[in-house]
């Protein structure tokens, strides 16, 4: 068929190089790049109540927990995405703007991302061997999804109580650990 083009193929290290420099944040998939849009007030008053909760137990066992502007680096699948929250024990990455062994992360659904979080995304972190937790959280209604990283069929789904704090009440990053002794904070 005349007429069709094809996007050109770019490589990780390219996509890298160029991301360094871009006024809008990009996703990176098997070549092919994604511009990301903006997040709400709401979705970001969610990151950032998490965040603050999350922080405080990753560094009390020795991990770094990061917001919105990290990437996390997908081998398996050639990619590389930005997740709302991230956290790794491994503080040493060659590349300060990615991280490449995470334990926990986290994504807050949006209307216009809740699929590929769901599908694309899901699927790729489950393909992290470091993984230990990939964590949903609703926008809409109180519900928390607490999701092991290669047991699909095991979701554990965490309804926030009263006053917005959510069930995800379980933080601990030491050994075999998850999301366990986060204690439940207001999210919303």
């Amino acid at each position: 068929m005349a007429g069709i083009s094809r996007k050109p193929w770019i490589s990780p290290q390219d996509y890298l190089a160029a991301e360094r420099t871009a006024e809008v944040r990009h996703e990176y998939v098997d070549g092919e790049i994604f511009a990301m849009v903006g997040a709400s007030r709401r979705h970001a008053t969610i990151v950032g109540n998490l965040f603050v909760a999350l922080r405080q137990t990753a560094r009390a066992r020795g991990c770094q927990a990061y917001a919105n502007d990290v990437k996390v680096r997908v081998e398996a699948a050639n990619a590389f995405y930005y997740p709302d929250l991230v956290a790794t024990f491994a503080g040493g990455d060659d590349d300060p703007h990615v991280v490449k062994d995470p334990v926990l992360v986290v994504e807050v659904l949006s209307d216009s991302t809740e699929a590929i979080d769901r599908r694309e995304k899901r699927t790729n972190y489950q393909k992290i061997p470091s993984l230990r937790e990939i964590v949903l959280v609703s926008q809409t209604e109180r519900l928390v999804e607490v999701i092991p990283p290669r047991r699909p069929r095991l979701d554990r789904r965490c309804a926030a109580g009263r006053a917005g704090h959510a069930g995800l009440a379980r933080s601990d990053h030491s050994a075999g650990g998850g999301v366990r002794g986060l204690k439940a904070s207001r999210v919303s």
